[in-house]
């Protein structure tokens, strides 16, 4: 199936365009962009442009950040495309909502993807999950922004998400291994001083779940999510890479390689089936925890 790219930035050309290039499903027919290109793809600078020349052209691929995206996916659909969302799906929950009415009315199909859900161990864990008693649940993520996103403000704007743009990948796991749904019940959220989105989040949730995102962080990655169960104790590393149940590792070191492209192969089960996959449980404890929130002024954050 052809399909187009649209946002042609760092994710894009890491993990999306691989992912294309390799797969035995799909072409990646076009790209939209103001600044980024794919070489030897057609690059359009205007997505109404791009919708209007190319009608054979029936899947779009968003990569654009949560505050546009809404207006983008609203486009396609109209246009009856089938789109796929990046993470987080919109900007907020009630823009997610009316995506999903457009897309079954207009009879499209629509997928708020979570890439970190296909990490080689997260199914293998949820699995171990599904019969025990969570007794205690803890994620520890920390990265640093200037690493995963060099100057890339729009972080930091509102609609950006912050610290959260790292963190609803914890999030994503958490809601799907988890044999129960649990809910916040608190958080404190450090907005640097010349910032509006939070550079750290501290959350509680019930049932003994609990998190901590600090997108300051230097050094080698931390994203780890420790379960202690009436079985023993699971803890998934390296953001779902490995996973280690009682002392006996399971995973590979580069396990995280196979996320994109096991997206793009839900997408096109998704569009052969006629199918809507849009669950935003993770979005759900972020804008909660925005709600909740204690907001604490940190230092100011500059690159």
């Amino acid at each position: 199936m052809d399909i187009a790219l649209i946002g042609i930035g760092k994710i894009a050309l890491d993990q999306h365009v691989p992912a294309l290039t390799a797969s035995a499903d799909w072409n990646l027919a076009a790209t939209c962009s103001r600044h980024g290109a794919v070489d030897g793809v057609d690059a359009y600078t205007d997505f109404d442009t791009l919708l209007a020349d190319r009608p054979e052209i029936r899947v779009i691929s968003l990569c654009l950040p949560p505050a546009p995206r809404f207006d983008y996916a609203a486009r396609a659909i109209a246009a009856g495309r089938h789109v796929m969302l990046e993470k987080p799906p919109g900007a907020t929950l009630s823009e997610c909502h009316r995506l999903e009415d457009m897309a079954r009315a207009a009879g499209v199909s629509l997928f708020a993807t979570w890439h970190s859900r296909e990490a080689d161990m997260v199914p293998a864990a949820q699995d171990w999950l599904a019969d025990k008693v969570v007794h205690k649940l803890h994620i520890d993520w920390r990265e640093d922004v200037r690493k995963w996103h060099p100057g890339q403000d729009w972080c930091f704007e509102p609609g950006g998400m912050g610290v959260f743009d790292p963190g609803i990948n914890a999030l994503s796991i958490m809601t799907r291994i988890l044999p129960r749904p649990v809910h916040l019940s608190s958080a404190v959220l450090d907005f640097p001083a010349n910032r509006h989105t939070p550079i750290t989040a501290d959350l509680r949730f019930s049932d003994g779940v609990s998190a901590w995102f600090n997108w300051a962080h230097q050094g080698t990655e931390h994203w780890d999510i420790e379960v202690e169960t009436d079985s023993g104790t699971l803890t998934l590393h390296e953001g779902g890479a490995r996973m280690v149940i009682n002392g006996e590792t399971q995973g590979r070191a580069d396990g995280l390689h196979g996320e994109y492209p096991r997206l793009y192969k839900n997408m096109a089960q998704l569009v052969a089936a006629g199918g809507i996959d849009m669950d935003l449980a993770p979005l759900r404890h972020v804008a909660d925890a925005f709600m909740l929130g204690e907001r604490r002024e940190a230092a100011p954050f500059d690159w």
